[in-house]
C-alpha cells in the first residue's frame, strides 16, 4: 500500500477514446481537501510500465472538483507485476510554491491494460502480422494479410478482422482459418474499401487506419492486435478515400 497524500484522492480510468487512440489513461483525480491547488505536470508511476517524462499540465483544482488529467504510459515490462499505481504530479499551492507528490491510484486499470498489452507481445513472439503487396482496384485496395511463424509450432487461428471508422476490410477467407502445424506461413487475400464519406465523419475520426484482428495460439484465450502498416500503405488507403469520396 502506498501512503495517501492529505487532500488528493486519484483513480485511473480509460475512457473509449483512451483504447481508440492507445497509451493513454486518465488520472481521475479529487481534491478531497479544503484548499485549491494547481497540478501543473503528471506522469504514471507503476512497476510493470516503463516510466515516462512528466507530462506538462495547467488544471485548477478548487475544493471538491474533479478533473481528468490524460497521461501516456510506457512500455510494459510483463516480467514485472503492476501495482501499486501511483501517479506523480507537481502540485503547486497558495503561496507559489511546487511541490512533487506521489498520489495512489484506485483500480484495476492499469492492471487490465497491462494484461492487454502483456496477452498482445506474447502473441507477437509467435507470428508477425503484415500486410503485402497492397495495390488499387478500382473502389478498393487489395492485397494480402500475411501471418509469418516466429517460434514454436502451435496453431494461430485467425477469428475476424474488424473494420475502422471509415474503412471496411475484408478477407476471402472462410473464418476462422488457421495457420497449422508444420507451417510457417499463411497468406489471406484482402481487400479494403470505404464504409463511408461523411466529411465530418473523415475530418474527425483518430484513427482511420486501426484494423483489430483477433487471434488465438493454441489453446489460448482469444487475443486482439492492432493491424500494423506502413506510411507507403497508409498514404494508399488514404487515396482510396479521396477517389471514392470525391470522384
Amino acid at each position: 500500500m502506498l501512503p495517501d497524500v492529505p487532500g488528493m484522492a486519484g483513480e485511473a480510468l480509460r475512457h473509449r477514446s483512451d483504447e481508440a487512440i492507445g497509451g493513454q489513461v486518465q488520472v481521475h483525480l479529487t481534491n478531497t481537501g479544503t484548499t485549491p491547488f494547481t497540478v501543473t505536470e503528471v506522469a504514471l508511476d507503476s512497476p510493470g510500465f516503463q516510466p515516462l517524462p512528466a507530462r506538462p499540465v495547467d488544471a485548477e483544482y478548487a475544493p471538491g472538483r474533479t478533473i481528468d488529467l490524460t497521461t501516456p504510459y510506457g512500455p510494459v515490462d510483463c516480467a514485472v507485476t503492476p501495482g501499486p499505481a501511483a501517479a506523480r504530479l507537481t502540485v503547486v499551492r497558495a503561496g507559489g510554491t511546487a511541490e512533487a507528490v506521489r498520489v495512489p491510484l484506485a483500480g484495476g486499470t492499469l492492471a487490465q491494460v497491462h494484461a492487454e498489452e502483456c496477452a498482445v507481445a506474447a502473441v507477437a513472439a509467435v507470428v508477425g502480422v503484415a500486410v503485402e503487396g497492397l495495390t488499387e482496384a478500382g473502389e478498393a485496395v487489395t492485397g494480402e494479410l500475411v501471418l509469418a511463424r516466429r517460434t514454436g509450432d502451435e496453431p494461430v487461428e485467425v477469428a475476424a478482422l474488424g473494420r475502422s471508422v471509415v474503412l471496411e476490410p475484408a478477407l476471402d477467407a472462410e473464418l476462422p482459418v488457421t495457420l497449422a502445424p508444420g507451417r510457417d506461413r499463411l497468406r489471406l487475400p484482402v481487400s479494403f474499401r470505404p464504409t463511408t464519406c461523411e466529411p465530418h465523419v473523415l475530418a474527425e475520426t483518430k484513427q482511420p487506419f486501426a484494423f483489430p484482428l483477433r487471434l488465438t495460439v493454441g489453446d489460448g484465450d482469444e487475443v486482439t492486435v492492432d493491424l500494423t502498416l506502413g506510411d507507403a500503405q497508409e498514404a494508399l488507403l488514404q487515396e482510396l478515400l479521396g477517389r471514392v469520396c470525391t470522384g
